[in-house]
């Protein structure tokens, strides 16, 4: 029998690829995720897409299935939110903060999907904060925080979203330009072009710089991720950036990405919640809502 699990499989593997990558995503190991394919495919009596392909390719019978889970799991999802109103919970407030500059570009739609749905719902990003997002929303003056940074702090959950590369921009005329990554003692003699953050919220010290003991020669800061990319393409410096932050800009080959460190540096981005909010049917739909969006807008990014 066809189930809503199938469904979400199949959209999973297109979506991601492959095999590996579809596990990680509905949360089974890729054996489960197999076996489970492999079943459906004996019930129907049909191959559902070639194997050792990459990307996925689907055969007819996969794709009508596919054609099917884009129709009805947006229909269950709608049920879902229309039953969880009838339960009669009282309207909900997410008044939010984003520790992250270049988070907007997938936080925007998943807002605007999610107003659509749950217009009832007091959507807010306040601004002017003189205080820490983490306590404020421990002390209920925030309802969410997303941050790479999480904090052990009394009723404060993290719901992670998905991992993600940080990556060293640089001009392309730059010498490290041609390099396949840079260690810490590469960045000694550069300025390196940050956000105007504390250097405690940002990966490139915490995780690559600190650890090393190596501090940049000089370091200036800019608001926003364009004038940064402008200031490193005309070789006034160099920054880090989660991968999505650089996709436009390396697909228009203005500046190039260099992997900080042989293994990479790689980070999770979290949802910060209080803990009573996590069974409020509109914050669940959000944080799914977030983490799908996050997937259908953004390269590069792994299942946390």
């Amino acid at each position: 029998m066809l189930e809503l699990r199938h469904l979400r499989t199949l959209i999973a593997l297109r979506d991601a690829g492959s095999l590996v990558e579809a596990a990680e995503r509905v949360h089974l190991t890729q054996s489960a995720l197999s076996h489970q394919i492999k079943d459906l495919e004996e019930r129907l009596g049909s191959q559902l897409f070639v194997r050792k392909s990459r990307p996925v390719e689907f055969t007819r019978a996969g794709q009508r299935l596919l054609a099917l889970a884009e129709q009805v799991l947006p229909l269950v999802r709608m049920a879902e939110r229309d039953l969880a109103r009838l339960v009669g919970h009282e309207p909900g407030r997410l008044h939010m903060a984003i520790e992250c500059h270049s988070c907007f570009q997938w936080l925007m739609p998943t807002i605007d999907h999610f107003r659509d749905h749950w217009p009832e719902v007091e959507i807010d990003i306040p601004g002017g904060h003189h205080f820490d997002p983490l306590p404020a929303l421990a002390r209920e003056q925030l309802d969410l925080v997303i941050t790479a940074d999480p904090q052990t702090l009394p009723g404060v959950y993290y719901e992670p979203l998905f991992r993600y590369q940080g990556l060293l921009a640089v001009a392309r005329q730059h010498p490290l330009a041609d390099r396949s990554f840079v260690v810490p003692q590469d960045l000694a003699e550069e300025t390196l072009i940050t956000y105007p953050v504390e250097h405690s919220r940002l990966d490139v010290f915490t995780q690559f710089l600190n650890p090393a003991g190596v501090r940049p020669r000089e370091l200036r800061t800019a608001e926003l991720t364009i004038m940064m990319m402008q200031l490193v393409a005309s070789g006034r410096g160099v920054c880090a950036l989660p991968n999505w932050a650089l996709t436009e800009y390396l697909e228009r080959d203005y500046v190039k990405a260099v992997a900080l460190g042989e293994e990479g540096m790689w980070s999770t981005l979290y949802a910060a919640i209080r803990e009573e909010s996590r069974d409020q049917p509109w914050m669940e739909d959000f944080l799914r809502t977030a983490r799908e969006t996050s997937f259908a807008v953004l390269e590069g990014i792994r299942p946390a």
